[in-house]
């Protein structure tokens, strides 16, 4: 199938590893222009250089801190610069550490604010009004599936990923006349070092071993075990694709079935 992908210049927020790393290679190898950023320089050079070397593919990348307002905004002027446009947007950040509510002083939520909601709308200010001027755009959230059904332990997760959520659904009905979707997509436990430092807190908590944790995962999804990064990845690309044009205003779970509600 081809998704319409090549020559389209796609942001991915948060890249250097993970499932930003992999929706970045996948983009990259259905032929789009890729951007990517992080906070750590080294990391973030040898993933473009990773990338570049499977697909083919050259990657622009600029370090900085997502949260950072005029950071994100030269970085976008700058990947402007480079390709002339910018027609898809990934925003994704680190996920905020597991706490639990008795624990959390003020500070820490307005740590995950920045880092979660605020990171979404300083990436959507930048990117809208060019892809409005364009009249196409994919402005996609990495979220979870927390905001589904909430995850023990996850409390800033679960609270402020909602938030992302709820101001992606307003977008999607602001600009969807201007040919921009928004969505949200949502992964449910996938093998990463996030998926494997939870596990370990879990554990530190529990006393369970960390392989236990996450065989107990595992139980808890229908299919049986968790996903991989290129399984996320492919759920993406096709979202920032010219076969999505009709889907908009939606949260997709990638999860294996883990949640359990209708919608």
């Amino acid at each position: 199938m081809d998704l319409g992908l090549k020559g389209r210049v796609a942001i991915v927020a948060a890249a250097s590893k993970g499932l930003g790393r992999a929706v970045a290679e996948e983009l990259a190898r259905e032929g789009a222009d890729v951007a990517i950023c992080a906070r750590t320089v080294g990391t973030l050079q040898e993933t473009a250089q990773q990338i570049e070397k499977s697909t083919g593919h050259g990657v622009f990348q600029k370090a900085l801190d997502v949260a950072d307002s005029a950071a994100v905004s030269a970085f976008v002027a700058a990947v402007e610069a480079r390709f002339g446009r910018v027609d898809i947007c990934v925003t994704n950040s680190g996920g905020p550490p597991s706490k639990l509510f008795e624990n959390t002083p003020p500070e820490a939520w307005r740590a995950a604010l920045d880092q979660l909601l605020m990171s979404t709308i300083y990436f959507a200010r930048e990117t809208l009004p060019r892809m409005k001027k364009n009249k196409w755009g994919r402005l996609i959230t990495i979220t979870s599936s927390a905001v589904k059904q909430p995850v023990d332990g996850l409390l800033l997760s679960n609270s402020i990923r909602a938030a992302v959520t709820g101001l992606a659904r307003t977008l999607a009905n602001e600009y969807a006349a201007h040919g921009i979707t928004v969505n949200n997509v949502c992964p449910g436990y996938t093998h990463t070092a996030r998926t494997d430092d939870l596990a370990s807190l879990i554990s530190a908590r529990s006393g369970a071993k960390p392989a236990q944790v996450i065989a107990d995962w595992e139980c808890e999804i229908p299919v049986g075990r968790l996903g991989t990064p290129q399984e996320f990845a492919a759920v993406v690309a096709f979202l920032a694709s010219e076969r999505a044009s009709y889907v908009n205003g939606t949260s997709i779970a990638v999860d294996g079935g883990l949640v359990r509600s209708l919608l």
